[in-house]
């Protein structure tokens, strides 16, 4: 079935909204004696959920002690082993287009600040997947318990989610992928730091539409921007999963919702009535 999106002014005031739900449900959690797991993406789409989840924190005097931020995906390094075989590493976390120095600095630095001394999210609870044995974290996440919400964003330019190519299939885990062309064209304007497409990594480990369909208890799909306007269209378009734009996953989820603001939804309309 679809779902009738929520259309918020901007980015700010829908950054606002879905950081009080956030919080909440960090209290809830802490009430029950039980770990908070929130899914994150890196770059420009859940950055003004950040910004206010840091706010919320501080307001609200949130320990986050439980909180356990789990990152999507990284770019990956592919080195050639013997017998044409190749061998997957992790990017250096220190680089500014790591996902997981996203995590560390945007996200968990941002919400310690706010949190304080003893109250924050130690480095054991900011999780990321390891190329070197993918199947491994959707087990981790698993025994977890689950996302308690997994925030998603969609590629502008070909759907993709985390690093989920086009015809990625609907029950694929975590695993190491190629990027496609145009995902690494998106990624461009993600982390303005590439020089070009040729500095654009060419491989990621990214968890999988089934990792994400299975594993997460709700999910908030954003998308916000007059360059997200096809996205928006596929989006509220979406019944189900369609593998040639693998955001749409979104619909199949536990409890979805669709969070867009009006630049995007202007930009979906001007484009429907081409």
């Amino acid at each position: 079935m679809r779902v009738s999106p929520i259309v918020f002014p901007d980015p700010e005031v829908l950054g606002r909204t879905l950081a009080a739900e956030i919080a909440v449900e960090i209290e809830e959690a802490a009430r029950a004696g039980r770990s908070y797991a929130l899914g994150c993406p890196g770059g420009r789409s859940a950055a003004s959920t950040y910004r206010a989840l840091a706010d919320e924190v501080a307001a609200r005097g949130l320990d986050l002690g439980h909180v356990v931020i789990v990152m999507m995906d990284e770019y990956v390094e592919a080195m050639p082993q013997g017998a044409g075989g190749w061998e997957y590493r992790a990017i250096d976390a220190g680089l500014p287009h790591s996902c997981l120095r996203f995590g560390r600095e945007e996200i968990v630095g941002r919400l310690n600040a706010a949190a304080g001394p003893g109250r924050g999210i130690v480095p054991e609870r900011l999780w990321g997947p390891d190329p070197a044995d993918p199947e491994a974290y959707d087990r981790r996440i698993a025994e977890l318990g689950g996302i308690d919400l997994f925030l998603l964003a969609s590629g502008a330019g070909d759907g993709h989610i985390a690093f989920n190519p086009v015809g990625s299939p609907a029950d694929s885990r975590t695993r190491v992928v190629q990027l496609g062309d145009q995902t690494r064209t998106d990624n461009l304007a993600t982390f303005p730091t590439f020089g070009g497409l040729d500095d654009v990594p060419q491989y990621g480990v990214t968890v999988g539409i089934g990792t994400i369909r299975t594993l997460s208890r709700r999910v908030v799909m954003v998308a916000h921007g007059s360059d997200k306007g096809k996205a928006a269209r596929r989006l509220t378009q979406a019944e189900g999963y369609e593998a040639d734009w693998p955001a749409t996953l979104f619909a199949g989820c536990r409890r979805p919702r669709l969070y867009l603001d009006q630049a995007a939804v202007a930009a979906s309309t001007a484009l429907t009535s081409l």
